[in-house]
This record gives structure tokens, sequence and C-alpha cells, in this order.
């Protein structure tokens, strides 16, 4: 299978792309960043694990057009930039093309299947996380169970040879007929823990570890499910509170995705994460104003960078 990953310079799709070429996939890293791109092509992707580097040859470029069609394109791109960055990308995708997101947040599936069509489009969740060391070298900070479904119908034929695929790379996957369920139990725990790590400047473990952070989590949540309710989505509020503590506390010292951008002063998902529930909340007519607000304070920080 030919696979190309849409920011694959990145610190998820370096991570996704090194370990599905070090498990022999046909893979090419799509990215803008041409130091980034070059750093790989000529060295490979660097991978730092608790038990020490490898480093992984893989084909990098900026190019689609030079790359073609492949059978399989996985979005790891910001959510903000996933309709312009398929748009740019279309030559990846032929007549057998299939599209997965594994991106944050909500709304992505639609605007890639505004490009491509909504047949071509998958998704899923990871629960992996990692972060950039340099160009071309991944810091990969926690690990986790991958989870593949199509949108409103069970599980295909193409999901599964995709997470035979993951798997067989040492990315640990299943399957689901409800990915819809998955990808909002993920977002609640994004809507939750991403404002206020980037916000205080905590690492994931410090966000229960205060009454504030615990108080202002909770009020999000139930916001988070009352707009999933209105979609038709079922979320146990309670279930919901005690996992994401629960990740919370193992994940421990390491950093969120909102704040690593914070800290190198790019702008970050809250568009797609805690704005996607601020939209659906309005179009429902369910207040979310502890959503909007965590919203408004990191777009105020938006406006600081240059």
């Amino acid at each position: 299978m030919s696979i190309a990953i849409l920011g694959g310079a990145g610190a998820m799709g370096g991570l996704y792309g090194g370990l599905l070429a070090r498990g022999g996939a046909n893979v090419t890293l799509i990215d803008v960043a041409r130091a980034a791109v070059d750093q790989i092509n000529a060295e490979g992707i660097r991978i730092s694990e608790p038990e020490g580097d490898i480093v992984v040859p893989v084909r990098a470029s900026t190019a689609p057009a030079e790359v073609g069609p492949v059978d399989l394109v996985i979005v790891f791109v910001k959510g903000p930039a996933t309709e312009a960055a398929m748009r740019g990308a279309l030559p990846l995708v032929g007549a057998g093309s299939a599209v997965v997101t594994l991106q944050n947040g909500w709304g992505n599936a639609a605007r890639l299947a505004s490009v491509v069509g909504p047949d071509r489009v998958f998704g899923g969740t990871t629960v992996h996380s990692a972060g950039l060391a340099a160009p071309g070298h991944v810091r990969h900070t926690a690990k986790g169970l991958t989870t593949l479904g199509e949108y409103g119908r069970p599980v295909s034929e193409r999901v599964r040879r995709v997470a035979t695929l993951f798997n067989l790379a040492g990315i640990e996957t299943q399957t689901s007929d409800d990915i819809l369920k998955v990808v909002w139990s993920k977002l609640a725990l994004n809507c939750c823990a991403l404002p206020p790590s980037a916000l205080l400047r905590f690492a994931a473990g410090e966000l229960v570890q205060h009454d504030g952070t615990l108080d202002l989590m909770r009020e999000i949540l139930r916001e988070v499910v009352a707009v999933a309710a209105k979609e038709g989505i079922s979320l146990d509020a309670n279930e919901r509170w005690e996992s994401i503590q629960g990740i919370l506390k193992r994940a421990g010292g390491s950093k969120a995705s909102m704040l690593q951008d914070v800290e190198v002063r790019k702008r970050t998902e809250i568009d797609t994460i805690n704005g996607a529930i601020v939209a659906a909340g309005r179009q429902h007519g369910v207040p979310t104003p502890y959503n909007q607000s965590v919203m408004w304070l990191v777009q105020s920080l938006h406006e600081t960078f240059a």
C-alpha cells in the first residue's frame, strides 16, 4: 500500500510515517516545511523513544504532484489548515485513493469531504502524543490506542486493511462501528484539557492537582456532553470525567499539543476543538459559555504572536 502523510514533517505525521516506513510500508511525508523535508531526505526521520532513538529512512516532499496518486492519504495537519492542505495535495488522490483523518477536533472529515468527496473519507483517533525536538526529530512522549472506522457505516474492508497495516507497524489499532462516538469522546478530552494547559502552561498531570482546573474542566465537559446529545451522540458524563482524569494523571509531565504550539508562538487548533463546540452549540441552541471563554482567551494569545 502506498501512503502519503499530510503534515508528515510534524510531530504526529513524522511519528506515524516513521513507524509505518519501519514496518515496510511505502511512505512519503508531505509537508510545506522545506528545511524539515530536506533534513528527512538527507538523514531519515529520527524518533526518540524511552528505550532510545530509532532512525528510519523515508521519502519526504513539498510537491504532491511529484509523488502522484497513492492508495492512502493520512491527514495530520492542524485542523484550520485542513481544506487548504487537501486542495494543495489533490495530485495524491487517484481513482482508488482513500483519505483518513487522525486529527484533533471536529469538522475535519467534512472539510476533507468537501474537497475529495465523502466516499473517500474515513476517520479515527489516536492516543499517541509526540513533540518536535528539531526538524526531522520527533519525541514520542506517550503511547496509546489508535481507533479507525467509517462515518455512519459499519467497519469496511478498507478500514480493516489499514488497521492491519498499522498493527504490523507496531501501532496498536482497533476498529469501531461507531467512530463518531469515539471521535467525540476524544474531543471531550481535548476540549477539557488543551486550553487550560496552554493558558496556564501546565503539564497534563498538573491539571488534576488544582480545584480551579478541575472545576473548569467539569463545566467544559458538561457543555460538550449537552452539544453531543443534540448531535445524536450519547456521551456518559461520569464515564468521560473519570476517563479524562485518569488519562491526565497517567500523562504526568507530558505537554499537550496546544501548549507546545503556544510555547513556540504558533496558532493552535482552538477553532476546531472548543470552537467546534461553540459553533454546534449555537446551531442547536445550547449555551457554551465555558468553551467560548477559553476559546476567546486562546484566540487572544494568537493575537500576541508575531
